[in-house]
């Protein structure tokens, strides 16, 4: 493997390729990065709807008040002090790699990376499922079905020329996506009723749909740790950019669900995906709901590039780490872009696209949940193990304290299994059964050296272009 270093600014990062050198890339910055972070979790308030549904006013605002606290801090602490100890573009497999051996690495890698494209096939539903309000050809049959199909080629082409093009445009995306709902809440303050936040909705509580839609909006915050690789001085810049993506994140939700219950008045079974859009319409008329609806392509847009960014380079990053092998490492000659991961992840998100939306996103919850399950207790246990690693951000509590703040979301993933669905057991059953016959294919694969592996497991990326091994980065604490 070549690695070649030439002059370069502080934003970019020698492209390291599989038997070839190509030039340097741009690395991610702060604001890039922060938005980059929000897709990955949210995106804007499209899908936080069927919360409502599911459970009325009162405990829609209460869970998407409370849940952050429970989650989404905890999962982005954890994912802040990781990412800054490790660098490398494996993100949450080299951690579990680290704390546990091979196996729970490639169960880790595999899990994750099916939820991870899973959740990217939510998003040409999720972008088509707005359109239809525009255009009802795209409700169903043919039209509906071309029209996801090339939205997923165009947006998966839109990856490949680049990380640092995809991180400016999910800013763009990002402001340009929220607009409408500021316009839209602005607008509906003269007709809140405050009495309305706290119904608890007038029929049979959802708590399937509820505890999904809460867990679906608000995770994911550990997938960016697949790009610290590509990122400008990660020991500085990640902890920063999900600081201010989690504040950002829940203010996103939070504004536009407390100005829809408290202004209008409709059946609880009308809350359903997309229905903002409807909302839009009575508060301000037509022509608002026109640009929500413009808004929810692009945040979908945005979604899917910052989710397919994450699958893609892991995949990567499981190559580099000898769980793959090392064609899916490849980068592309144009681009600089790890080409192999981005086909590979696209084509799996098309596939399961056409499955209905609810069981896509229960069954990108459920493998979710078993990958932090692994993920949980690889941190806690790194702080036992490597109690000296170098970890430039720091949880600042003991390892008791650390067990306490897992076991506070555990207890929510341990919800989202019971309360799955007969067909998300089924289909997350047979990806966990496969993904253990994965690891065990792959050993064999590497010992009849029927593909080419990096056997330099224990070498991880530092984030400047260097190798070095693990058990050498450690300071004196």
């Amino acid at each position: 493997m070549a690695i070649t270093e030439t002059s370069r600014s502080s934003h970019e990062l020698p492209v390291t390729t599989f038997g070839s050198t190509t030039s340097t890339a741009k690395k991610l910055t702060l604001v890039p990065l922060i938005f980059l972070i929000y897709f990955e979790v949210a995106g804007g308030p499209f899908g936080e709807e069927p919360a409502v549904q599911a459970a009325g006013p009162l405990l829609a605002i209460l869970g998407f008040l409370i849940f952050p606290f429970i989650w989404s801090v905890p999962e982005a602490l954890i994912t802040a002090e990781l990412s800054t100890a490790f660098p490398g573009n494996g993100g949450f497999v080299i951690w579990a790699h680290r704390a546990f051996g091979a196996f729970v690495g490639s169960m880790m890698g595999s899990l994750k990376f099916l939820s991870g494209v899973i959740n990217v096939a939510s998003f040409p539903v999720l972008c088509v499922t707005y359109l239809d309000k525009l255009f009802p050809v795209l409700e169903s049959g043919w039209p509906r079905n071309v029209c996801i199909f090339a939205s997923t080629v165009v947006l998966s082409f839109l990856n490949y020329t680049g990380l640092a093009i995809v991180g400016y445009a999910a800013v763009v995306l990002g402001l340009v996506s929220l607009s409408p709902f500021l316009v839209m809440s602005a607008m509906a303050i003269p007709k809140i009723k405050p009495h309305r936040w706290g119904s608890l909705g007038s029929k049979k509580k959802d708590w399937n749909l509820y505890f999904n839609t809460l867990f679906w909006n608000l995770n994911f915050w550990d997938n960016v740790s697949t790009l610290a690789g590509e990122v400008d001085n990660p020991q500085k810049t990640f902890p920063l950019a999900l600081l201010i993506a989690v504040i950002f994140t829940c203010v996103a939700y939070l504004i536009p669900l407390f100005a829809v219950t408290g202004a209008v008045s409709v059946d609880q079974s009308r809350w359903e995906t997309g229905f903002h859009a409807e909302a839009a319409e009575m508060i301000a008329g037509k022509w608002l709901k026109i640009w929500i609806e413009v808004g929810a392509v692009l945040s979908s847009i945005g979604l899917f590039e910052a989710q397919l960014s994450s699958s893609a380079y892991q995949l990567e990053g499981m190559a580099e780490l000898g769980f793959l092998p090392k064609f899916f490492g490849l980068r592309s000659k144009w681009f600089n872009t790890p080409w192999v991961g981005i086909l590979l992840s696209a084509l799996m998100s098309l596939g399961l696209s056409y499955m209905d939306f609810t069981d896509i996103v229960a069954s990108a919850n459920f493998i979710y949940t078993l990958g932090m399950f692994l993920e949980f207790a690889s941190f806690v246990w790194l702080r036992k193990k490597l109690p000296e690693l170098k970890r430039p951000y720091r949880v600042p509590l003991n390892i008791p304290g650390l067990v306490v703040m897992c076991l506070v979301p555990s207890a929510f993933l341990v919800l989202i299994i019971v309360f799955a669905t007969k067909i998300v057991y089924l289909v997350s059953g047979l990806m966990t059964v496969g993904a253990v016959g994965w690891y065990f294919l792959i050993n064999y694969l590497r010992e009849k050296k029927i593909f080419e592996f990096n056997e330099d497991a224990d070498l991880l990326d530092n984030g400047n272009g260097e190798r070095k091994k693990v058990e050498d980065h450690h300071d004196s604490r």
